[in-house]
């Protein structure tokens, strides 16, 4: 759709963890994008100079280990707040974020894995990156947890972790998957199948079947969020915007 576009980077942290949903959404609209593969030895941007935007995915790693491709992604963190690239992460990648702004990571009160509603706050930002929904009602598998970086606003919080969205300026830090799909939950469950025995005794962890059921429809609605979101951000890329004064709208519509 839109010429002149810098391609987002996108970091990918492990095989199963890809963009998912927001591959789909950005090729709906024909964007370029580049996939970082971290996992397999692929080192990230140090700079954003060549990228309209960043993208951090999710990790089984914690954002405090003491891994060289961490700090590198931190390094391409930080260059991007400098020059107003916009930044969308998704849990470990909503986490790093919030390190990079100076907030701490630890970890959560409980372990999360699953299918929970969350609230949206009344910040007039919550509403510009959500809607005028109330709750939503997304999917979760984290260990940890953010703070609110100083100087951001929180978006969204549920009942087993405060902290699950914030927003800095034209960036989104996000402690939940928006870009899951049916296919990449059932892959998650899998592969971490133990993870969810070894957790099932805490209320905020799920069993494999009830994460499973009625997958279609739960994935439907957490997709009509997704679009949502996803074009806010999209908005706040300066060629995005200017596209979209000189182009129609896809049809498929949001």
């Amino acid at each position: 759709m839109l010429s002149q576009f810098k391609p987002i980077a996108i970091c990918q942290h492990d095989a199963t963890q890809g963009p998912a949903y927001l591959q789909t959404y950005l090729d709906l609209w024909q964007l370029p994008s580049q996939i970082f593969a971290i996992d397999q030895g692929e080192a990230p941007p140090v700079s954003s100079k060549d990228y309209s935007a960043v993208v951090l995915l999710g990790s089984n790693a914690s954002v405090n280990d003491a891994n060289l491709w961490i700090r590198q992604e931190e390094i391409l963190v930080q260059d991007a707040l400098n020059r107003h690239r916009p930044i969308l992460g998704h849990c470990f990648g909503g986490q790093l974020l919030a390190k990079v702004l100076g907030a701490q990571v630890r970890p959560n009160a409980v372990p999360q894995i699953g299918w929970d509603p969350v609230r949206v706050t009344a910040f007039p930002e919550a509403r510009q990156w959500f809607g005028a929904q109330q709750e939503l009602n997304l999917f979760h598998w984290h260990f940890e947890t953010f703070q609110i970086p100083r100087g951001a606003k929180r978006l969204l919080f549920g009942s087993y972790c405060l902290n699950k969205a914030f927003s800095f300026g034209p960036h989104l830090g996000l402690q939940s998957h928006l870009e899951v799909t049916a296919d990449s939950v059932k892959a998650w469950c899998q592969q971490d199948r133990q993870a969810l025995l070894k957790h099932q005794h805490f209320h905020s962890v799920q069993t494999e079947a009830d994460i499973l059921h009625n997958l279609p429809a739960k994935v439907a609605t957490l997709h009509q969020a997704a679009n949502y979101t996803y074009r806010q951000w999209l908005q706040q890329i300066p060629d995005f915007r200017a596209g979209l004064a000189r182009e129609p709208v896809p049809a498929f519509s949001l």
